[in-house]
């Protein structure tokens, strides 16, 4: 357990399984704060190294009643929760959010509010950063000290903005893009975003208000993606700029080439249809800036893509709207909950003579660019019609290669369940009539020989005629893709364990 310091304010920290909270949250325990962090799922914290330094709440911000007492105690209170839409469901939502915390601050005596928006351009708003103004907007109007700071796009390792200009700049040396690539945008490297938010906890703010941060550079868009392909090593790309290249057509082919869904790609591409400059540079007078200054756009490309490559990705844009849209799945078949209701299981058994450990770790590195240890072609073709349906497809890919948490993203799934060396299960995100999931067992051999026993059970719950038609219509392409996915899992177990040379019963 990390040593709190008694004279650190207390720390109320939401959004702690976000892009931006899952790096904060450690470091404010490492400065010695008590931190707080409001979940709706405390099981996305069970693979969190700092989760056992922090008090864990359970609550649902859009639900009041489940918020009593989630401040009592608390000094500061760090808002870090954004739904990425751009609708007036959404805003309406983020308002309802918003009013429900500061409702619980004012009872409490919290001291200070501190909100991560978006730069504003003054001339022209888009839909989605009137939503995130409109929440400052609720803080600043509390009665409570409260720090709104506004940030261009974040550039990290999984940020939303650098998964974008990576993805986009790796696979199209041309690309014909919106207009909206010569509008200006000041970058902020995530560490220097963190900077900022570890020192608002206890600078000394004069007056409630917005404070502007970002790096020292105002760039376009497509000057940011030539960058990445200098620092990458790649040919700088050539941009065709049309008028006639909407948002919507333009979310729909970044959901296509980039992890980002097309859902969630157009609310940000909206907000980049209008500049969005750090205008005055006022909280230099407040805190001062990161020890070395501030990180340049090309010193935060390579460090993100440093991290990428040694495979300390922290946090990952997919955690956002994993948090936002994570709930448990229905139990699983075999509980009681299910007597009497007409479900579909695909069970694959095997015997393999690697030990359960060996085998867990091919396991746990499926999917992504690691791929499904199946029939490519058939996967892919399956991801496609997703892509098509407006689902993930197999574009999101994964955080870590080797590594999963509860609540990643892996390509059309997430991860529902971890219990290593013995349990994962996946729950499908894909476009589909009726509930999926995808169950890996390591299970002891019956026969108690050297080894263990694989089970992976593909387990659907059809809604109607259309959830039966969809069964019925993939069914024979599981007796390729099943087969196929249990038997070169456990070729690469046995791989592992005969490099081993020390293969045991787990």
């Amino acid at each position: 357990m990390t040593a709190t310091d008694t004279s650190q304010p207390t720390v109320l920290l939401t959004g702690a399984t976000g892009y931006v909270g899952g790096r904060l949250a450690p470091l404010l325990v490492a400065r010695g704060h008590r931190v707080r962090v409001l979940v709706r799922n405390p099981a996305r914290l069970a693979d969190l190294g700092w989760a056992e330094d922090v008090e864990v709440f359970v609550g649902d911000l859009s639900d009041p009643d489940s918020l009593a007492g989630v401040c009592d105690g608390i000094d500061v209170v760090y808002y870090l929760v954004h739904s990425m839409g751009d609708d007036k469901k959404f805003r309406e939502l983020e308002l309802r959010c918003a009013n429900n915390l500061v409702e619980q601050a004012r009872t409490s005596g919290v001291q200070r509010l501190i909100y991560l928006s978006g730069l504003q351009d003054p001339d022209r708003h888009s839909d989605h950063m009137a939503s995130r103004e409109g929440v400052g907007r609720v803080f600043l109007e509390s009665g409570l000290l409260s720090i709104v700071f506004q940030a261009g796009i974040v550039v990290g390792s999984g940020s939303i903005s650098f998964e974008m200009i990576r993805h986009l700049t790796d696979r199209l040396p041309v690309m014909v893009t919106p207009k909206f690539v010569r509008n200006k945008v000041t970058p902020i490297a995530i560490g220097d975003a963190l900077h900022y938010l570890v020192q608002a906890a206890t600078a000394e703010f004069p007056i409630s208000r917005t404070w502007d941060i970002g790096g020292e550079e105002d760039l376009t868009y497509g000057g940011m993606m030539n960058t990445y392909a200098e620092v990458a090593g790649l040919r700088r790309r050539i941009m065709i700029p049309l008028p006639v290249f909407t948002p919507a057509l333009a979310s729909r082919w970044v959901g296509v080439v980039t992890p980002v869904p097309g859902a969630t790609a157009k609310p940000l591409i909206k907000s980049l249809s209008v500049d969005a400059v750090v205008t005055e540079r006022d909280i230099d007078e407040v805190i001062a800036r990161p020890e070395g200054g501030l990180t340049s756009y090309r010193e935060a490309i390579a460090l993100a893509l440093d991290e990428v490559e040694l495979d300390q990705v922290e946090t990952r844009f997919t955690d956002d709207y994993a948090d936002t849209d994570y709930a448990p799945a229905r139990p699983l078949p075999g509980d009681p909950d299910w007597a009497g209701k007409k479900y579909f299981v695909d069970t694959r058994i095997r015997t393999t003579t690697a030990s359960k450990e060996q085998l867990f770790e091919v396991i746990e590195s499926i999917g992504g660019a690691n791929g499904w240890y199946s029939v490519p072609l058939l996967w892919k073709i399956r991801g496609w019609i997703d892509v098509l349906a407006t689902g993930p497809g197999l574009i999101r890919g994964r955080r870590s290669p080797t590594n999963l948490r509860v609540g990643d993203c892996l390509d059309w799934w997430t991860v529902e369940k971890i219990d290593r060396p013995r349990t994962l299960l996946l729950r499908a995100d894909m476009r589909v009539s009726g509930d999926a999931w995808l169950e890996f067992k390591v299970l002891d051999r019956d026969d108690n020989g050297t080894g263990c026993r694989y089970r992976h059970r593909a387990i659907f719950f059809p809604h109607g005629l259309a959830g039966l038609v969809y069964w019925w219509s993939i069914y024979p392409a599981h007796g390729f893709v099943f087969p196929a996915m249990a038997d070169n899992i456990l070729a690469e177990a046995e791989k592992r364990a005969a490099a081993a040379g020390d293969p045991t019963d787990g």
